[in-house]
Parts: C-alpha cells; structure tokens; sequence
C-alpha cells in the first residue's frame, strides 16, 4: 500500500507553523511498514487543495490529509473533498447535539459557526475527536480511503495512532516490518562519505541507504522491509557491517545515540563533572547538553564569556593571554581552564571564534576549541562554513565532539 500525506494550512506555505504533523505521520507509516513516497502541503485555496487529493489520487492507494477541518470559512478541506469526489455536502443532526453538549458541558454558548464541523462528503465517516470538536473523517472511493485529520497535533496523533494506521494495516491484508537503523558520524563531508560508500550504495536496495546531514553531522540510514522485524534486522545486519568497517571512528553513535548523550554517558563512567566556557557560541553548548534530562548529575554550568574584559574577570584568563589574539589556541585552553577553576568542575570544554559578518581577528568563520581535563589540556581551529548562525551551529557541534573525544581519552586530533 502507498499512502501520501497532504498538510493543509496557508500558514505552513509561509513558515508560521512547522509542519510537524507530516513529520509525525511519516514516521507513524515507516513504523507501520506502510510505504509513503510524497508529501505535499497546499494552501487555503479550494482548487489547488482539490487539483492536489485529485493528484493524490491517481498515484496512492490512500491520502492521510491534515489540517482544514475546523470551523472558520478558511477551513476548507470538506470542501476539497467532496470537489474531488464529486459527491454532495451532508449534515449530521447528531454530531451537531454532541458539538452542543460539548460546549454546554463547558458551562459555554455554542458559536454557530461551529456546526459546519458536523458536515461531511457523503458517505464519510466520522471518526470522533475526543480532544476537540473536529470529527476525523474516512470516505472510501473507487477502491481508495481518504482520511482527513484536524490540524491541531495532540488531536491529529490520537485520530493516526487510535484510527488511521489500524485501518492502514488492515487493509494492506499482510504484515509486514520496516526497521531503520540511523549510523551517527562527524568528521567527514556528506560528499566524500557518500563517495567512499558508494558501491555499497549501489549493490543494495533493500535495505536501502540514504545520508542526511543535520548540524554538521551527516547520518547513514539504512531501511530494510520484511515480513518480520527479525527478517528486517537480518537483511541490515551485513550492510551495516559493511558501513561500519569502512568508516571506522567517523560512526559516533547509533540511532539515539546523540553526541550530547555520550558526552554525559562519558562524563558520568569516569566520575567527572563539565562545565562550559563559551564566547561566540553564546551559551549553544550548555543549552545542548542541559537538554538531556537528568544532565544536572553531570553538568555543572557554564559561562559566557563574550566580552573580552569578562573572559579576564570571571575565567581568568590572564591579561598576557588575551593580548596576543582573543581568537587564539592559547585564549581557548585558559578558558576552559578557568571553567573548571571557577565552577570546580573536572572537564570543559571552551569555544572563542569570529562568527561574523564583521571579522574578528580572524577571518569570519574561524573558531577555536579548548579543553581541559584531569589527563590534560588541548584545542583546535577550525574554519566554518556559511553565515553567522551555521557557523554558531556548527562550532557548537564541533565542540560537543571535542569534549567527547576529551572525555574518551583521545584529546583533539
């Protein structure tokens, strides 16, 4: 079975709203085993949202629609659908007594326009919302489902999970598995790691392999369908032994594993506590790891030192230091120093740079990382790519992974 997804809503054209619900149902599918291979978002317009299902249709066996179900004139997904269909608009007497009590049972007056939310394409269904008024919705034509969903997410997930993917999975009339396996790594271009990969990419199409790069990271994910999710393990295990031994030390961590994690995972085997000392950065390191729940057992503090004269009074960077070059190997070890002197932490790892536009010293993009722990200090520059805020990302990434390296043992290569 093939199933696209449509998000419906002008303010997701225009970057008002993230589009998070695709993202929640494309992965509820891929869990499901349910192939999807397009998305689409369309605005409040009836015709393009009707051209759109139209489209949608002639490729999907079904259409999870989100969004454009509520009760004010721009929502007009109903509309598309019974465009689409060629079917007539129908009212429901009973939902509209259950949208009155609803509101009654709110001590509220129900506003009229509310009763556009109990008409629906004839010969839908009506799939109850317990979290709102919009009523999910399923009209079956010509041998497809269509599925419509409020756009609000709490309401949308509890419709997907307690309706559509037990529906979906009903009618492919098999089981079937997808297991995703996400190989993490750090060091190498997305090019040139796809490059060195490229004939494993070639000779395999189930499991399937793709690379995605997310702050400076890129990852390999491998996607293997089966009967099974043990038949499905079976086929990635060989391919990712495969990755695996190609890439080496690049691969950092596996699914969840993220760079934070091991940070803390690290900190807490060797009894050690971190701090941060951060200056073009601004405080992006601590905000990564202090997002890790429970990171308190670990994580001290940190300090932004932006100013110069701030990186002299509250790390005690001597002045000497400071003198020759803020963007120096020198100025980042004597921070991170300072942030263990300070905070009396074990382990930091410090970050000073030029982030830009306006060069600092250096030119715009280099940074500079310093450690510090109980085996010894060291740093490193590097020169990022991009503008102010890819360059911020990135060093704020590069520098988690200096400070895992540290806490492992292997410094700064």
């Amino acid at each position: 079975m093939n199933v696209e997804v449509v998000a419906v809503g002008t303010e997701l054209l225009l970057g008002q709203i993230i589009n998070r619900n695709a993202a929640t149902i494309g992965e509820a599918l891929a869990e499901a085993g349910i192939d999807s291979y397009r998305h689409t978002t369309v605005g409040d317009n009836l015709d393009r949202l009707a051209a759109v299902l139209s489209e949608a249709l002639t490729r999907a066996d079904a259409v999870v629609m989100t969004g454009g179900i509520g009760p004010t004139p721009d929502d007009l997904t109903r509309e598309a659908i019974c465009e689409a269909l060629g079917v007539d608009m129908v009212f429901s007497d009973s939902y509209a007594e259950r949208l009155r009590d609803w509101w009654k049972s709110r001590g509220r007056d129900m506003p009229e326009s509310n009763l556009k939310q109990a008409q629906h394409p004839d010969g839908a269904r009506l799939l109850i919302n317990d979290k709102g008024t919009a009523p999910g919705l399923e009209i079956e034509h010509d041998g497809k489902v269509i599925f419509a969903l409020p756009g609000v997410p709490a309401e949308m997930y509890d419709l997907l999970h307690g309706h559509v993917i037990p529906s979906l999975r009903k009618r492919t009339g098999e089981d079937s598995a997808l297991v995703i396996r996400i190989l993490r790594t750090w060091g190498q271009s997305e090019s040139l790691l796809a490059e060195s990969l490229n004939d494993i990419y070639e000779s395999t199409s189930n499991p399937m392999m793709a690379f995605l790069a997310s702050s400076a990271e890129i990852k390999v994910r491998l996607t293997a369908k089966a009967a099974t999710v043990d038949e499905a393990e079976q086929l990635i295990a060989p391919v990712e032994a495969a990755v695996r031994e190609r890439l080496g030390s690049l691969i950092f961590g596996t699914d969840d594993e993220t760079v934070e994690n091991l940070v803390l995972s690290a900190a807490r085997s060797r009894g050690w506590k971190l701090a941060t000392a951060e200056s073009a950065t601004g405080g992006l390191i601590a905000s990564r790891l202090t997002s890790v729940p429970g990171a308190s057992d670990v994580v001290l503090g940190g300090v932004v030192a932006y100013a110069t004269a701030m990186k002299a009074k509250l790390l005690g960077v001597p002045i000497e230091i400071l003198d020759d070059g803020v963007v120096s190997e020198d100025t980042a070890i004597a921070m991170a120093e300072g942030a263990c002197r300070e905070l009396g932490a074990d382990a930091a790892i410090a970050v000073t740079g030029s982030a830009g536009p306006t060069p600092q010293e250096k030119d715009v993009g280099t940074m500079v990382f310093g450690f510090a722990t109980p085996e010894g200090v060291g740093a490193r520059t590097l020169k990022m790519p991009g503008d102010r805020e890819r360059v911020r990302t990135y060093a704020t990434t590069a520098a988690l992974h200096f400070l895992r390296l540290a806490l492992q043992g292997e410094g700064i290569a």
